[in-house]
């Protein structure tokens, strides 16, 4: 087995010597040499971390660099990393070292075991503690999954890595995406050590707001877009004959008992026009379902 770290790298410069050490003395302990990799991607840093990523690479021959010209986000810089990984296993693995190279093996081992994914179940005192406890109830809720944590590091068999047709910020959602497509899971308990250097590039009350809009359009893109008209039309269906049944009651009224009432009129040509309109979105959703499912199967060829 041979194992690729995915190391997206903004503004490491600082962490990036440790990281390295610390690769360099599990490779002499465990005599892995020519079967740990470590692919860094600099992801428009503007603190140095190409030059110093360009040294160690010089320094250490585990060691790849590859550099995005702007800041294009983690899950780019993965999928970046993972056109240059050699591996069989690639892992997530964050340059600031909270999570240990060891941890990183032993996830990369469970993939050998026969499953495609298998992520880390973070161990130990953190911030925003509760946050992520609500976060991955929720997502456990939502897409049934079988671990604890999603914001962790993850080990993926790098056959699979391509298909779960990552976008920008979806890193954090490969686990659902890879039970939707059928692939195994499992999960590990791993330590969460203080970070090595440097600051934190997550925080701020907006992180959490994209994180769970992220997670609403994951759950929407898995649901709702596999089968778009069953939910749309359903929805539509119903509208219209809600419409239908209040229109004809009015009339009733109108004519049996006299008693006209405008709103009603408006309320019926809202719920009839709503209706055409969710049944039409429904009829797009497919044709763009289909052209999606196409797609995917000439990423599978």
């Amino acid at each position: 087995m041979k194992v690729s770290l995915l190391v997206p790298a903004f503004n490491e410069a600082e962490c990036l010597p440790l990281l390295a050490r610390e690769v360099q003395e599990f490779i002499e302990k465990n005599a892995l040499a020519g079967r740990l990799e470590c692919i860094i991607v600099d992801d428009g840093s503007t603190d140095g971390t190409y030059q110093v990523g360009l040294e160690l690479s010089e320094k250490y021959p585990f060691i790849k660099l590859a550099r995005h010209s702007a800041n294009l986000g983690k899950t780019q810089a993965l999928i970046t990393g993972s056109r240059y990984a050699e591996g069989d296993v690639l892992v997530v693995f964050d340059a600031d070292l909270q999570y240990s190279v060891e941890d990183a093996w032993r996830l990369a081992e469970r993939v050998s075991e026969g499953y495609d994914i298998a992520v880390g179940w973070k161990q130990g005192d953190y911030q925003k503690k509760f946050v992520s406890w609500v976060y991955n109830s929720l997502s456990r809720w939502l897409f049934s999954l079988p671990i604890h944590d999603m914001n962790s590091m993850k080990a993926v068999r790098a056959e699979v890595f391509p298909r779960l047709g990552l976008r920008r910020d979806w890193h954090r959602y490969m686990v659902p995406l890879a039970v939707e497509k059928g692939f195994t899971v499992t999960e590990e308990r791993v330590t969460l050590r203080p970070r090595a250097a440097g600051r934190s590039k997550y925080t701020g009350f907006w992180r959490i707001v994209i994180g769970f809009a992220d997670l609403l359009a994951v759950k929407f893109q898995l649901t709702i877009m596999r089968k778009p008209l069953l939910y749309l039309g359903t929805a539509g269906f119903v509208s219209g004959l809600a419409g239908v049944i209040i229109g004809l009651v009015a009339i009733l009224i109108r004519f049996i008992a006299g008693i006209g009432y405008r709103p009603i009129l408006y309320l019926v040509i809202l719920l009839v026009i709503s209706g055409l309109l969710l049944i039409s979105m429904g009829l797009v959703g497919e044709l763009v379902a289909g052209i999606q499912d196409q797609l995917e199967a000439m990423d599978r060829r």
